[in-house]
């Protein structure tokens, strides 16, 4: 298969008003780099991520046998009670990511033979560089600094600051009133340019203590944990409110616009969740008391999809799609037994006999 067969190319709108490449993997490249994943990059017996690392890697036990979680919320508490904050950005991660990166990545910290580190990183670039949308792509990026990332956060350390980075967003966080991060911005910058990625200028900022809170990845930090800004929880509020309105309209909790909004809205209350605000339980009962409701349609939907899969089982089930389509079915099928429970419970009795094999 030709590098240009491997991935279809599609173009998603970003807020700035251009657009984002997204390499869609073929389902082959896809098996492959979901397999190194699960046996490699996830897997924490084979490697052990440092702790400056968030964003893209698994929640995992450390020697404690604590669990450590690895999201932006975890990321921003590293930083909590911090009165001045760096903020460097990244430059068009994935595409300055170049295949000697990737190279250096698996045979140098992985301990792959040269044969093999030449066919993975042909197998997980593309075009020279790692392809947004490749499965691999997060994993690797986050380890192409790993022969000069450790020696920064260390050096950092010993001026008593806090570096962490989520993907390509660094943040470097002293509990020093207006501190002067030119030593810390010249040995990141200097690390940077070692492995040729570039900084985005206008994303680097310095906040200080001061009339406006300080926020990581959309956090304010200024307590012992990471809080939503008020503005944000006001936000949501309005929006499960909005959804109260739209349930008041005849016959719309079937539809499935009323259902994908429904489940966007239920997205945004599960973040006042991971910061413990105590509205959470209550927004959540009153969305409960709306949820989105089945129609005869989804009956009739539920049926093909079902009877494709029993079509497609024998030969389908280890593959990806299949997984995919079976796990469809199982979240119509949790909306239908809504209503439809002795429909809903013949519907699971079919499913359990055509369970997915996909290694994922």
């Amino acid at each position: 298969m030709r590098g240009d067969e491997r991935y279809t190319t599609m173009r998603q709108p970003k807020l700035n008003g251009s657009d984002r490449i997204v390499n869609n993997p073929h389902y082959l490249i896809r098996k492959i780099q979901r397999r190194l994943n699960k046996r490699f990059f996830a897997n924490p017996d084979f490697i052990r991520w440092p702790r400056h690392i968030f964003g893209c890697i698994p929640n995992y036990v450390d020697d404690d046998g604590e669990l450590v979680t690895t999201d932006y919320v975890s990321c921003a508490s590293k930083h909590c009670q911090s009165k001045s904050i760096l903020k460097m950005d990244i430059s068009d991660f994935f595409g300055n990511v170049h295949q000697d990166h990737v190279y250096k990545v698996f045979l140098n910290l992985l301990s792959f033979p040269e044969d093999v580190s030449k066919i993975l990183t042909d197998l997980c670039t593309l075009r020279g560089s790692l392809p947004q949308g490749g499965l691999t792509s997060s994993y690797l990026a986050s380890l192409c600094l790993h022969d000069k990332e450790g020696s920064v956060v260390r050096r950092l350390e010993n001026k008593g600051l806090v570096y962490t980075r989520l993907v390509d967003d660094i943040t470097v966080s002293s509990h020093v009133a207006n501190y002067n991060f030119s030593y810390a911005k010249k040995i990141i910058t200097d690390m940077l340019i070692e492995k040729d990625l570039p900084i985005n200028e206008d994303k680097t900022i310095v906040q200080r203590l001061s009339t406006e809170p300080l926020t990581v990845h959309g956090l304010r930090v200024g307590f012992k944990e990471p809080r939503l800004p008020a503005g944000e929880v006001k936000r949501i509020r309005a929006s499960v409110q909005s959804m109260e309105q739209l349930a008041r309209e005849p016959n719309y909790r079937v539809s499935h616009a009323y259902r994908r909004d429904y489940n966007r809205c239920m997205g945004r209350v599960n973040k006042l969740s991971r910061v413990g605000h105590k509205q959470h339980s209550i927004l959540v009962r009153r969305l409960k008391s709306i949820r989105p409701l089945p129609s005869r349609a989804d009956l009739d939907r539920l049926e093909v999809m079902v009877s494709r899969l029993e079509k497609d089982h024998a030969e389908k089930r280890a593959t990806f799609w299949y997984w995919k389509r079976y796990h469809r079915a199982h979240e119509r099928l949790n909306v239908l037994q809504l209503i439809y429970i002795a429909k809903a419970k013949k519907f699971r009795e079919r499913l359990k006999k055509v369970k997915p094999l996909y290694d994922s």
